[in-house]
């Protein structure tokens, strides 16, 4: 129920922001030439035109409310690129309509509507968060009372589950987290260990990043992903996780298994939509007319100021990313990786558009009291990419990301409903120079190398899971050509290589791979950048081989020096699993780790990395309220954080 407070608190934004605009078109009237508001005889000539200035602003703000909502459903369906420009010009429409409904001012020069509009909405968002207090998280707290005020909600029922709300931080492992929360890094995540939460780590699949981690978590099976792309020999196709139709078939695989988000759920800024019939930013559903009102980003653009802040945001954010990659040429800072092109762009979308609307859906959900909701933040992920997994340059997206999640724990404070809140990654990253950068040529350079001709690889050189999302339907055609009948297909996620051969039908083994590529099972396995080779015998039976020594995968029986005593206790298990999917690999290739120094040389050209196995990338972490049951100790895979979060959504509250 609204409360006096509630309702005076409101009465006193609008006066502020109102009295604010008059004032700022005051100036902006001053300002620019091509607009003069009429005098009136107040007896101050400096307030002459103070009536004029307080009716524009009035009736500005009403028509705002009222139209603005219906402008943006309709500019929604020419897609977010669309939208994201016409909302500068609707403002400035708008403006034009205000002037003409109350003729209190003269405009000379049309154009100066909009140039006076823009600055208007800007201020509208400054003083708006400046009403409670002088932070961002204030502004958006405020934006949250408004849309209380909006939308229409039922009474809750005071026996109702609470809901859950699921806060993914896109890469950050286990280790990386301790760290920053020790070092002050990340206060509110600090703040729910020490007082009301569990930290625990869990461990991922071997193929460790997003696809097969949230294909597991949302929908129940993360089965046949042997990693971010790959490639069919039964279809000649090249299967990846930034293809929305590739994403798509993978929820119509599992259709029988209820998604986690099936029953009123919602899916924000995910790779899949976990059965939520709602979704913002899901790359499985970024297709055709659904890239228009249907892809769920519209409700962010229902505030006119949101749009301005947000492109300033992503100018800042690319201003200090050429920053911070000149620091570290001049610094000399290695290992490094180039960070030119569209990359500034790319990071600019992950840590500021894509953060900005996914938060503004889930506050819009908890507003609306849906039972579940998972939301992906993927802005540190996509900075270490290419700065490092704990350098200061990432560890202030971090902090950045920490502050969004104690405005998200602000909104569902001031929900109807109670919320549990779980903040989890889905997988880490390890650090380290690249494969090509260590040793002067590419994985499929190599095997082309060996093998005696040229090699068969997606045309875009290294995708980041993290740009993705910008890049998912312009990149799905390159990235799903059928590979060349009698060539070798060589992949890479991370420091997981994968070697296909569609000269030899089904699935390679030993001998098939020796009769027609001599030696290069054995300059594959001694190379020093690999670690080790999963692949399959003639008798039907599958081996790991390394330089020194190989393991039996079905018996784990080790002959010589094990090759996976690096890797972690459940290496064996993960390559098992792996190696029993219908579209594995001929070679699966696990590229070395250094212990000593906990790096990886991973096959794409990123300085932090995942997808395969060794060091920080296979150990995520789960933040848990301390009163829902605790999971197993140890947790294995995303199927089990599956089954873990589906509990915890339907848990009761407590007799």
């Amino acid at each position: 129920m609204r409360t006096t407070a509630t309702i005076f608190r409101g009465f006193v934004e609008f006066l502020i922001l109102w009295i604010t605009s008059a004032l700022a078109i005051l100036a902006l009237d001053k300002i620019l030439d091509g607009i003069t508001l009429q005098s009136s005889d107040v007896g101050v000539t400096a307030l002459a035109t103070l009536p004029a200035a307080m009716i524009l602003a009035l009736v500005f703000g009403v028509l705002n409310t009222a139209l603005w909502p219906i402008a943006v459903r309709l500019m929604s369906w020419g897609g977010p690129l669309l939208l994201f420009l016409m909302t500068f010009v609707t403002s400035g429409l708008i403006l034009v309509l205000a002037l003409y409904l109350v003729p209190v001012a003269e405009i000379d020069h049309p154009f100066s509507a909009f140039l006076m509009a823009l600055p208007l909405s800007l201020i509208s968002s400054l003083i708006g968060g400046a009403v409670a207090s002088r932070s961002d998280t204030a502004y958006r707290l405020m934006l949250v009372r408004r849309q209380r005020f909006r939308l229409r909600r039922e009474p809750r029922p005071a026996d109702e589950t609470p809901g859950l709300l699921c806060i993914q931080i896109d890469g950050l492992g286990h280790g990386v987290l301790r760290r920053a929360i020790a070092d002050g890094v990340t206060p509110t995540l600090a703040k729910l260990v020490r007082e009301s939460h569990t930290l625990i780590p869990w461990h991922t699949d071997w193929s460790s990043q997003t696809g097969a981690t949230q294909l597991g978590i949302l929908h129940g099976s993360n089965h046949n992903v042997p990693a971010f792309r790959w490639y069919d020999k039964s279809t000649g196709h090249t299967s990846v996780f930034s293809n929305p139709r590739d994403n798509e078939l993978r929820e119509e695989e599992r259709a029988e298994i209820p998604g986690l988000l099936a029953t009123d759920g919602a899916s924000r800024g995910n790779l899949f939509t976990g059965g939520a019939a709602d979704n913002v930013l899901v790359v499985s559903r970024m297709r055709g007319a659904r890239l228009g009102g249907g892809a769920g980003y519209t409700s962010y653009f229902l505030d006119p100021s949101n749009a301005l802040r947000t492109v300033l945001g992503m100018i800042a954010e690319i201003a200090r990313e050429l920053r911070q990659s000149a620091h570290q040429r001049r610094r000399d800072i290695l290992p490094r990786v180039p960070r030119g092109g569209v990359y500034p762009f790319v990071r600019a979308f992950t840590t500021v558009l894509a953060t900005d609307m996914t938060v503004s859906a889930v506050v819009r959900d908890m507003i609306q009291g849906r039972s579940i909701i998972y939301a992906d933040l993927i802005g540190y992920d996509e900075v270490s990419h290419h700065s490092g997994i704990s350098r200061p340059e990432t560890l202030s997206v971090l902090t950045r990301v920490d502050e969004t999640i104690r405005l998200l724990l602000a909104a569902a404070a001031q929900a109807d409903r109670d919320y549990r809140v779980v903040v989890l990654s889905d997988h880490g990253q390890s650090q380290g120079a690249t494969f090509r950068q260590r040793y002067g040529e590419s994985l499929a350079q190599l095997t082309g190398r060996l093998c005696g001709h040229s090699v068969e690889q997606p045309r875009k050189k290294a995708e980041s899971e993290g740009g993705l999302y910008a890049a998912a339907s312009v990149n799905a055609a390159a990235e799903s050509e059928p590979a060349q009948a009698r060539t070798p297909v060589v992949l890479g996620s991370g420091n997981l290589g994968l070697i296909s051969f569609p000269a030899i039908d089904g699935r390679a083994d030993t001998d098939a791979i020796e009769d027609r590529y001599p030696g290069l099972l054995d300059a594959l396995r001694t190379h020093p950048g690999i670690g080790f080779l999963l692949v399959a015998r003639p008798d039907g039976s599958s081996v790991v081989l390394g330089a020194d020594g190989s393991v039996d995968v079905a018996s784990g029986v080790v002959t010589g020096v094990d090759p996976l005593q690096h890797f972690g206790d459940d290496a064996l298990d993960k390559a098992r699993r792996t190696d029993g999917f219908d579209n594995v690999a001929d070679v699966m290739v696990g590229g070395a780790y250094w212990p000593e120094t906990d790096e990886v040389a991973a096959f794409e050209e990123q300085v932090g990395s995942h997808g395969g196995m060794g060091g920080p990338q296979s150990t995520p972490f789960l933040l848990y309220p301390a009163d829902l049951p605790a999971p197993d100790d140890p947790v294995h895979g995303a199927q089990s954080v599956h089954r873990i979060l589906a509990g915890w959504r339907d848990h009761p509250l407590p007799a």
